[in-house]
């Protein structure tokens, strides 16, 4: 249990950062990486800094580092005198965002599968701090530290889909139950065919209507012509397609010439085409003349 806010037993930091207890405390023991507090009983207490320093070193000792190695790294901020402790891409990978309560609290409860925890969690952090923050500060990092464990094989596939099914089925909640004037301008979000990943064009869509925008999804792998029967029939100020992966491209080598056929007919729509999928396919790609490739949310809602 937490002891009090923003404080955390061992057991709690250890699953939260996936290590065990030994080696947390051997950790703090022979690198003093951490000076946790102690009760009178003599419980070891954390911090959230203390988590998040933790978590800081363990991802450097993942990328190859020692365990002193990755102390030191962290004790000068990224800035050692001691240029040989570098590798190649240590200042890329060393872009590490703090993880708040929220945060760690749904690993903590996602470790266990907790699901009805977890949308407490996310209530209180929608309900205390808002919307904007809700989605840069708790929802993006959680399923950053969610894919990142998931990859790692420090989370099993139910802890990974349960994780991400529960933000998605809050996420929908959300966009349902906001206001919008009636004038606003209208941007259609809408996976490809095939594609599965359906939170990433949810958190685009919540942001846009944020800027005062009107919007309408359509979610995970939709039916070939579903995307065009929509737009014909609610014509969109803008239309962004979204690829997380190249599934789409590779069950449908088509799917962009039929897209980009349909978009040259549309003359009041404009269309974008997301996704770290789109972009690898596109990469070495003759560039779209009716679907502009995007990488930023700005770049659709310019006017």
């Amino acid at each position: 249990m937490k002891i009090e806010n923003s404080t955390y037993s061992i057991q709690q930091v250890s699953e939260i950062t996936g290590l065990s207890k030994q080696v947390i405390r051997k950790w703090e023991e022979r690198y003093q990486i951490v000076n946790p507090e102690r009760l009178e009983n003599g419980y070891r207490i954390y911090s959230e800094a203390d988590i998040n320093t933790i978590l800081k070193v363990k991802g450097l000792v993942d990328q190859g580092h020692t365990v002193k190695q990755a102390a030191y790294l962290v004790e000068k901020g990224g800035s050692p005198s001691d240029q040989s402790l570098l590798d190649a891409g240590w200042k890329k990978k060393n872009q590490y965002e703090e993880l708040n309560e929220f945060v760690l609290d749904l690993l903590k409860e996602g470790t266990h599968c907790n699901e009805a925890a977890m949308n407490i969690i996310l209530q209180q952090a929608y309900h205390q701090k808002g919307l904007d923050f809700f989605i840069q500060s708790v929802v993006i990092p959680f399923l950053h530290e969610v894919g990142n464990r998931w990859e790692k094989g420090q989370w099993g596939e139910y802890q990974e889909s349960l994780a991400s099914l529960t933000v998605r089925d809050f996420l929908v909640q959300l966009r349902r139950n906001f206001k919008y004037r009636e004038n606003s301008p209208t941007l259609l979000g809408a996976c490809l065919p095939y594609e599965q990943h359906e939170v990433p064009v949810l958190i685009l869509l919540i942001q846009a209507m944020l800027k005062g925008w009107k919007t309408v999804l359509i979610g995970a792998s939709p039916a070939e012509g579903s995307i065009e029967k929509t737009i014909q029939k609610l014509e969109p100020d803008k239309v962004i397609l979204s690829a997380t992966t190249t599934f789409p491209f590779e069950q449908d080598p088509a799917i962009l010439t039929k897209l980009e056929r349909f978009a040259s007919d549309c003359k009041k729509t404009q269309f974008y085409i997301g996704g770290p999928g789109a972009v690898t396919y596109l990469a070495n790609r003759s560039q779209l003349q009716y679907i502009h490739l995007t990488h930023t949310l700005d770049e659709v809602l310019v006017v």
